[in-house]
């Protein structure tokens, strides 16, 4: 079978893609260049990207990583619309998803290069087969309970596969950074390794890994995923409907606490 042409490497503005001689693809997030803050473009480019490098049997092996020594940093709010409308909220829920399941079915060694802060969308790294990361790389969660909303995008799921699902409960109930190497005490992270350093020792690994022949590199991945693959489709769709209806809510309780303001302003105008 012909490899896929490669047309897909320039398509995206938050996805640097690249590919080596020896078939090492590195997926580098990243907002203009610099540490990525996730929008809703980006949810949104992120489907297909992870949906092409998956299909491409060019990619020998797949490594994520971000730029400008972070990860995935934080989010843009305002970037996704209005959440309580049911039309923007069921794109988020596909799309998320459908993020997970692309990157899942990846079917050859993925490595995960974490630098800085991994603090939205943890999940993306935690469905690698090896994180690799930095001594003043930091994990937490941002986006889901610190900010009113249930984390139902997966971050548990692959959190509680993991680590543990105590120690998932709690690192996401009260939100705080969680060192790189407590992560690697818990069994999430591989390797530590000096401050920029992430990314070389995660092609160090990448040769080591292309040693063995291409169908037991891919069976390998394919039989270390399918586990957390069949809790993302069991779990995922129903965590995102429960997050959809917390955010809304969130929203209209925010919206309340505003309208007394809002009305005593109309009161004074028409005085």
């Amino acid at each position: 079978m012909q490899p896929l042409q490669a047309d897909y490497f320039s398509a995206y503005h938050n996805l640097k893609v690249t590919r080596d001689a020896n078939g090492v693809l590195v997926a580098e997030f990243h907002s203009n260049g610099g540490p990525f803050i996730m929008s809703a473009p980006a949810h949104t480019e992120f489907v297909d990207a992870f949906y092409r490098i998956a299909q491409d049997r060019a990619n020998k092996i797949v490594i994520l990583t971000g730029a400008g020594g972070g990860f995935i940093t934080d989010v843009d709010w305002s970037s996704f619309g209005d959440v309580t409308d049911p039309g923007v909220w069921s794109q988020v829920h596909d799309e998320g998803v459908q993020v997970l399941e692309n990157i899942a079915n990846i079917r050859v060694p993925v490595i995960a290069a974490i630098e800085g802060r991994a603090h939205v969308h943890s999940d993306y790294a935690l469905l690698a087969s090896v994180i690799v990361a930095a001594e003043g790389a930091t994990f937490e969660d941002v986006a889901h309970f610190a900010a009113g909303v249930a984390p139902g995008d997966g971050v548990f799921t692959t959190w509680s596969y993991r680590a543990g699902a105590g120690r998932a409960e709690a690192f996401l109930l009260n939100p705080q950074p969680l060192p790189a190497r407590t992560a690697q005490e818990w069994g999430v992270v591989a390797e530590l390794v000096p401050n920029g350093k992430a990314l070389s020792r995660a092609r160090e690994l990448a040769e080591l890994y292309l040693k063995a022949p291409e169908v037991t590199r891919r069976n390998t991945r394919v039989h270390f995923i399918q586990p957390l693959k069949e809790r993302i489709v069991r779990e995922v769709g129903y965590g995102l409907s429960l997050e959809g209806a917390s955010s809304a809510a969130l929203v209209k309780s925010m919206q309340a606490k505003s309208e007394p303001v809002a009305e005593k302003r109309k009161s004074a105008i028409k005085e």
